[in-house]
């Protein structure tokens, strides 16, 4: 990592004229405040306070004034000019703090921090792996976005290049120039819908890829006149966009996974901590599946998972377990979509795994089949549980999950709950399209 002045040399050197400090709201939409040259000393310092009562769920007017402490580990350096200043702009993450110095109750990446300092502690790292969907549409002469795309590609196509290809292939260079180690990228199910996958790494570093990538694929689909939305369903009738998380525990450089003498050749702490997963699989929804919109792409027949079981290699169940072994052996969940805090999705995964490891949770026998094709008579024979239908069902089993409740904390689960109880009311009391189609005649 390189020093405060080591920093302050490079972008002297590199003629960088802005330095973007980010941090993510618990909603986990990022924010920035932006400083010129003459003030980079002390940026990186910390000493850059912001209005935190601005900011959805920091902080209440009367305790308002906050600083943002930044990970000089994230700083980058952007590969394009600001057409402003004819120079470069940076960027580094920060900890939202409070003024004397103190965490923040309410900041996702210090929640996530602290939980993944506590787990080093026991001699331990949480390695994971996302696998970002998301959809290029094109826009109006006006800039606006609509749903149309430019191809009809389905899974792994080779199409024509066109402006999303390119689109794609752009957001792969400069994820590069970021210092990601980009593994593959390729067009998804969905006509206009596309995934580029990263390697795996330590959680918070992971965690700072996925919100720096949300911003990566909007800023390049912009340059190409497309519309880049992480919103998980946009379109009725084809697959919505995922996040499929894969996530492993490591000790001094082994894999703890991985028992190749064991049945399916996982270990008891990987088995426990799918046990873990499942237990707490509907509080975390409310977490990693945030939005309303959410719900519209866990339903049968569109490769999302619907039930909470696991497999090995079926793709219809909540958790599955990629065939690779070694080092690889790793859990995926299958239910988060990319519209979710990535901080506090890995915090309540992290809690929940580790959950079924303290408490040596039997995730019972991994599930063949379609589970789809399950009747809910042959789901409660098995003693099956489905994930959440809707949104609201998703926050009344985060509000019940004692052990999600106490990692999130107080501060956040409050103002969580009560934005996403906002949310679902305006939801539920608007008069949609299908129901003046379906409605409207009939009766």
């Amino acid at each position: 990592m390189k020093t405060k002045s080591e920093l302050l040399d490079l972008m002297e050197f590199e003629n960088v004229k802005f330095l973007r400090l980010w941090f993510t709201d618990i909603m986990g939409i990022n924010k920035n405040v932006e400083v010129p040259s003459s003030q980079f000393d002390k940026a990186l310092s910390g000493k850059i306070h912001f209005d935190g009562s601005s900011v959805e769920g920091f902080a209440r007017i009367e305790e308002s004034d906050m600083v943002l402490s930044p990970d000089l580990r994230t700083f980058r350096i952007f590969p394009w000019e600001d057409e402003r200043s004819k120079g470069r702009v940076a960027r580094v993450i920060c900890d939202a703090k409070n003024p004397d110095g103190s965490q923040f109750p309410g900041c996702p990446r210090s929640l996530l921090r602290r939980m993944l300092a506590d787990l080093e502690k026991e001699g331990f790292k949480m390695m994971v792996g996302p696998e970002v969907e998301f959809f290029l549409f094109e826009r109006n002469p006006d800039g606006t976005p609509t749903i149309r795309t430019s191809d009809a590609g389905g899974y792994f196509d080779l199409a024509p290049i066109d402006r999303a290809e390119e689109a794609r292939r752009e957001i792969v260079q400069v994820l590069e120039s970021l210092e990601y180690e980009v593994e593959a990228s390729h067009h998804e199910v969905a006509p206009g819908q596309h995934e580029i996958d990263f390697k795996y790494g330590d959680a918070l570093l992971t965690a700072d890829n996925v919100a720096t990538f949300r911003f990566v694929v909007r800023k390049i689909a912009m340059n190409h006149n497309l519309h880049a939305t992480f919103m998980p369903k946009p379109i009725f009738g084809i697959s919505g966009s995922g996040m499929h998380t894969n996530q492993s525990l490591f000790k001094e450089g082994r894999n703890t996974f991985d028992a190749p003498e064991k049945p399916y050749g996982l270990s008891e702490s990987c088995l426990h901590y799918i046990g873990g997963l499942m237990k707490h699989a509907r509080a975390i929804c409310a977490i990693a599946n945030p939005l309303i919109n959410s719900y519209k792409r866990l339903v049968p027949n569109y490769e999302a998972p619907t039930i909470i079981t696991w497999s090995e290699r079926n793709r219809s169940p909540l958790i599955r377990v990629p065939a690779s072994r070694g080092q690889s052996t790793r859990v995926e969940l299958r239910s988060p979509d990319p519209s979710a805090n990535p901080y506090l999705s890995l915090s309540v995964m992290l809690a929940a795994g580790l959950d079924g490891i303290r408490n040596s949770i039997d995730p019972g026998e991994p599930v063949k089949g379609n589970l789809y094709h399950m009747s809910d008579e042959e789901l409660t024979a098995h003693n099956i549980r489905r994930l959440p239908a809707h949104l609201s069902e998703a926050i009344d089993a985060l509000e019940a999950d004692e052990l999600i409740m106490n990692t999130l904390g107080e501060h956040i689960c409050r103002n969580y709950i009560k934005a996403k109880r906002e949310e679902w009311q305006e939801y539920i009391a608007q008069v949609h399209n299908w129901e003046r189609e379906r409605y409207l005649s009939l009766y």
